[in-house]
């Protein structure tokens, strides 16, 4: 009985001093935050190198171009991860707790409170390590399963002589659209199957929500050298041509975009780009035109905001949705950084954060004030255009509510107040447009910069116009605002 005893003991004892030995190995050999956030970088470091060459590689392989939308998704997160915490670690709790008070009013997915109230009180700590752990976990996973995507994307041919960086790769390419572009181009360049099959003219839809990008992905596409030869005549219909009831055929109205004759085998490219529904009594009339007047080969787009034009295809719809918060991010630090390190600058990149989350996820907010801050690359400028941005915000959700998300593609007139309040009065945007950047609004003595609208001191005209931006993107559209000068409503003037 007393060995049984002292043999039961003795384990006990051993099984303790294990236990208390693994544990303090555990504690000792766990990494700090500092050096997972080390680690975090080297590995995106490496998951970038992939992403970037990926970019300039011609793949037609959908499963790869599916595993490449997975590799940025987590190259994207892992970045914005990083970020926050190197914004945190330089701007310190009081200006966090700032920033909740100021802008918690803002009803998005970019609200900077909604990202505070994930680590209130004791918590706080404990949430931090938990995101960072994930994310961490979540890009070593990516990494080790990208082996094979690595080989066979050496095999791909290159799109054009690789870019320095990617702040030039966005300059010369759409952000993002990789997987939408292919799916378009193998729908345009994909060969009739059998002769008279193109007796049935092959329709593409796609839908989206507006400023999405629709249109944008069209006009490059169309810029596409393999589609250019591949048709002899490109011809878009927007929604002016389509307004008048006279619209029978593809002949009484649209604009010729490309056009050669000597290639493409008469083949024609047809794009309706409509801004709601397309009538139906008027789409199968342009069809049975279209179809009757074209040659095998011909195919047609048709983009919209409505479901309804799902219908019209003849393969499923392509659908664009707006970027996830990471990847807009990415693309507002690339594009207002370009060459230049934001790690350098870590008080600059906290202030850019702010911004991008007030724009919302606004694509032309993003390009306007990502001009205006590489351009004016200094700490008072950014912060004075964060404070302008944040009482834009202000103003405006008190008179809208939550329908309001930015000033740049709002509906309804939108309130804007100068940095420098020379003046009691509200510049509004009215509506925004395009035109052509062959167009002379440049010219025009009523026509300002938006740096003039927003950091000017010239008091404009009751009602003026304002170039916005000129795209870097083919057609090279210039974005433009009509805008004028008035009293904030009465509901808003003692706030």
């Amino acid at each position: 009985m007393e060995a049984i005893f002292s043999t039961t003991m003795a384990e006990l004892a051993s099984r303790s001093m294990s236990s208390l030995v693994d544990r303090y190995l555990k504690h000792r050999a766990a990494p700090t935050q500092e050096e997972r956030l080390r680690s975090l970088e080297r590995l995106l470091l490496r998951l970038r190198v992939v992403v970037e060459e990926a970019d300039v590689r011609l793949i037609a392989s959908q499963a790869m171009l599916h595993q490449l939308s997975i590799l940025k998704k987590e190259m994207y997160r892992g970045y914005y991860t990083l970020d926050i915490f190197s914004c945190r670690a330089h701007n310190g709790e009081d200006r966090r707790k700032d920033h909740e008070v100021n802008y918690s009013f803002t009803p998005s997915e970019f609200n900077p409170a909604k990202r505070v109230c994930l680590f209130r009180g004791n918590s706080r700590g404990a949430g931090q390590a938990k995101l960072l752990e994930q994310v961490l976990g979540s890009v070593r996973d990516t990494i080790e399963d990208m082996s094979e995507f690595v080989i066979f994307l050496s095999r791909c041919p290159h799109l054009h002589r690789q870019p320095y960086s990617m702040y030039l790769l966005l300059n010369k390419c759409m952000f993002g659209r990789q997987m939408e572009m292919e799916r378009i181009m193998y729908f345009l360049l994909q060969e009739e199957s059998a002769p008279g099959a193109g007796e049935d003219l092959a329709v593409l839809p796609i839908i989206g929500p507006s400023k999405v990008g629709k249109s944008t992905l069209i006009e490059h596409a169309c810029e596409d050298a393999r589609v250019r030869n591949h048709f002899s005549q490109i011809l878009c219909f927007n929604s002016d041509d389509l307004k008048a009831e006279s619209v029978d055929t593809i002949r009484d109205g649209g604009r010729i975009k490309h056009q050669n004759c000597g290639m493409g085998g008469g083949r024609t490219l047809i794009i309706i780009d409509q801004l709601l529904d397309i009538k139906e009594s008027l789409w199968k009339r342009l069809y049975s035109d279209a179809r009757c007047g074209t040659v095998s080969g011909s195919k047609i787009i048709v983009a919209s905001r409505s479901e309804k034009i799902a219908s019209f295809g003849t393969t499923h719809p392509l659908r664009l949705q707006f970027f996830t918060r990471e990847a807009y991010w990415y693309f507002f630090k690339v594009r207002t950084f370009g060459s230049t390190s934001a790690e350098d600058h870590p008080g600059l990149t906290a202030i850019a954060m702010d911004i991008a989350r007030l724009l919302n996820g606004c694509l032309l907010g993003a390009n306007i004030f990502s001009g205006l801050l590489k351009a004016n690359f200094n700490l008072r400028f950014w912060s004075m255009a964060l404070a302008t941005l944040g009482n834009i915000h202000q103003k405006n959700v008190l008179l809208y509510g939550e329908r309001f998300a930015d000033a740049w593609e709002f509906e309804e007139p939108a309130y804007l107040r100068r940095a420098k309040k020379t003046s009691s009065e509200y510049f509004v945007i009215f509506s925004a447009y395009q035109t052509c950047s062959a167009e002379t609004e440049a010219e025009d003595p009523k026509t300002m910069s938006v740096h003039d609208l927003l950091f000017g001191r010239v008091r404009p005209p009751a009602e003026f116009k304002v170039r916005a931006l000129t795209s870097h993107l083919p057609p090279h559209y210039n974005y433009m605002f009509h805008c004028g000068m008035q009293a904030l409503p009465k509901e808003l003037s003692s706030s």
